[in-house]
């Protein structure tokens, strides 16, 4: 990896390249969060919802793939002590969580030696949690695709955090897919990118292949925001505009309560029969059966830079080398 992309983050957390994929639901397994860290990056579960049984398998299977360092995601929206246990029990050693209140379980993951990531949308959020003790923030801008904690763009709020909570690392996220953005990052201030839509369409990524085929088509314009997807959890998000959408936005946009077209229906089921309905917060994985284009298709609008699928590998170089090219073309 090029030195000159090496950052305080990248010391802190013993990665090589300032890349963290995100952590991008279904999609986002063991062989992809170990690949991103094998490449020098830091990969991520996505493990809010797992029973305990569920996370320790997947934490090991992460840890047979891969040396490196990988961090686990925790929404805050729901308790997570007992499964912040089992990871720290395993040896995780960089917690992120987002969605809620950091500060109770700051002195937990301290305690255990690792480090604590927590995403943020003001830079009064960013100087709350510092000051609850979190040791890197990510500053999520409102380009980014999936569940969309504030309303401010990445541009202006990168460097607004920046300035509250520096010398503490900060992680940008939001409308990053390419070298060309972790650059611009870099440049705001920030210590590394966090990308999601890009690593969507990794090899190792368990993304649905219709999931796949809408991501290559989809232009930066073709995402919507809002509360669509709701049936799990009712909270904003950024998804491309599929058929469920358009017939959503024909109606009206209407609410649950106001009938939605196919309100009821089933698109699908997962691997062990569990049905999917209309306008649940689930993305499709390769494992479904079923109307998967009429899923959640969580991507950010970043999604028009994203074109082809490649080994997680190939994109965290590609993003170093693109990167390393853009600020060396100022110097």
């Amino acid at each position: 990896m090029h030195g000159t992309l090496r950052t305080p983050f990248c010391d802190l957390v013993g990665i090589a390249a300032p890349v963290v994929q995100a952590p991008i639901g279904g999609p986002c397994v063991p062989a992809l969060a170990a690949a991103v860290s094998e490449a020098g990056g830091l990969g991520t579960l996505a493990a809010s919802w797992d029973d305990h049984e569920t996370l320790r398998k997947r934490i090991r299977q992460t840890a047979q793939l891969t040396s490196a360092p990988f961090a686990v995601n925790l929404i805050l929206n729901w308790r997570q002590e007992d499964r912040l246990s089992v990871c720290l029990e395993e040896g995780v050693r960089v917690i992120s969580t987002f969605w809620g209140d950091p500060a109770p379980l700051t002195a937990q993951i301290h305690r255990a030696g690792a480090l604590h990531l927590h995403t943020v949308s003001s830079a009064l959020e960013a100087r709350q949690a510092v000051d609850a003790g979190v040791d890197v923030i990510v500053a999520q801008g409102w380009e980014a695709g999936g569940h969309l904690w504030g309303r401010t763009a990445t541009l202006p709020l990168v460097p607004a955090i920046v300035d509250a909570v520096s010398p503490v690392p900060v992680v940008a996220a939001g409308g990053i897919a390419d070298g060309r953005g972790l650059a611009a990052a870099l440049a705001l201030g920030a210590d590394a990118a966090w990308i999601g839509t890009r690593f969507l369409l990794s090899e190792e990524a368990a993304t649905a292949e219709a999931y796949r085929h809408a991501l290559v088509q989809a232009r930066e314009n073709d995402t919507v925001d809002g509360v669509i997807f709701d049936k799990g959890w009712p909270a904003p998000h950024r998804a491309l505009r599929n058929s469920t959408v358009r017939s959503w936005e024909a109606a009206g946009r209407p609410s649950p309560e106001d009938a939605r077209p196919g309100e009821h229906d089933i698109l699908g089921s997962t691997d062990d029969g569990t049905p999917i309905e209309r306008y649940a917060d689930v993305a499709p994985t390769r494992d479904m059966t079923g109307q998967e284009e009429a899923m959640a298709l969580y991507a950010g609008q970043s999604v028009g830079l994203v074109e082809e699928t490649l080994p997680a590998a190939d994109i965290v170089r590609a993003l170093v080398d693109e990167a390393d090219m853009a600020l060396r073309r100022f110097h």
